[in-house]
């Protein structure tokens, strides 16, 4: 355990699932990779496996400096709301008191982003979600995943939580980056909107982004959004959160409003920044070993937990 007082110390986690995908098909989206007699070989027991392993990761994140689950999970990449209430039923998280916040976005794969949340120590107040519009070359919507804004009550403090999937970097880094600056605009809007209501409103910002900390999409959300980027710290040569042709990116983060550094009686302020690398979540052996252990490599089943680590931060109540 660290130094930390645990009692009121709070974990905010970001995870990328990797294709939370349900056996069943669904007419209405492009899920044909995720079905039972797919070359993917999608079945119940592979589903069921993945179940388990995301939700042991998912309530040990935090643990040793809270002896806790997290607070507030954002998620990236679930299909729909039935995975996520196997998920909360699966083995480590069906005796946690843990509840979530979803809607169906319109993107192509049927991918969405959610928020599980710890119902013990976090209200929702509302909810809602914020379309980005983006276009392709020749005109048509490149339809991508909606923004989630869930507004709460973290042990009675009042805080906004924003949780995206921006496009990604499938057809070039250079070529795509526009969409992810749309976005990044996007964000500028929400948190524009929530500070018109409340100018002190205390905001945490995270997801998967496809961008680093250094990239211009991020630093520019952060840069004209008055948010502090804890994660520019926490990419390495040898660390990060998801890897491409051997490289470390840390497309997941969390960024917050900068009045979480303020040390307020009863107030959260920031605490700790870090990535969830444990052991447990790597690839043991082989070309690969040491990055994220994923649950395929193309079409080969490897069995693993993610292609991204998690990533999460502490919030100190005083």
């Amino acid at each position: 355990m660290s130094s930390v007082s645990s009692e009121k110390t709070y974990t905010i986690a970001f995870y990328n699932l990797e294709n939370l995908f349900d056996i069943y098909d669904d007419d209405l989206t492009n899920d044909n990779d995720f079905l039972p007699d797919s070359a993917k070989r999608w079945t119940h027991k592979r589903y069921e496996n993945k179940l388990r392993k995301l939700g042991f990761a998912i309530s040990n994140i935090g643990k040793e400096e809270t002896g806790k689950h997290p607070s507030i999970i954002g998620l990236a990449e679930v299909e729909n709301n039935l995975v996520l209430d196997n998920l909360l039923t699966s083995k480590h998280l069906a005796e946690l008191t843990y509840d979530y916040v979803h809607f169906d976005s319109p993107d192509e794969r049927g991918i969405d982003v959610a928020l599980l949340y710890d119902t013990t120590v976090f209200e929702v107040e509302v909810s809602e979600v914020f379309p980005v519009h983006i276009y392709n070359l020749d005109g048509t919507i490149d339809y991508t995943r909606d923004i989630l804004k869930v507004t709460g009550y973290l042990n009675l403090e009042r805080v906004h939580v924003l949780v995206n999937h921006w496009p990604s970097r499938h057809e070039g880094e250079t070529e795509t980056e526009p969409k992810r600056l749309k976005a990044a605009e996007k964000v500028g809007e929400i948190i524009n909107t929530i500070k018109l209501e409340d100018p002190q409103a205390k905001i945490l910002v995270m997801g998967d982004f496809n961008d680093d900390p250094s990239s211009e999409s991020v630093k520019y959300m952060a840069n004209y959004n008055d948010l502090y980027n804890p994660m520019n710290q926490l990419l390495t040569t040898e660390t990060g959160t998801t890897v491409h042709d051997f490289q470390w990116n840390l497309f997941d983060q969390i960024l917050f409003s900068t009045n979480f550094f303020e040390t307020q009686s009863e107030k959260l302020s920031f605490e700790k920044a870090a990535l969830f690398d444990e052991e447990f979540l790597k690839q043991f052996r082989g070309h690969y070993k040491g990055t994220p252990f994923r649950t395929y490599v193309g079409k080969k089943y490897k069995g693993g937990y993610s292609d991204h680590f998690p990533v999460y931060i502490l919030l100190q109540q005083n």
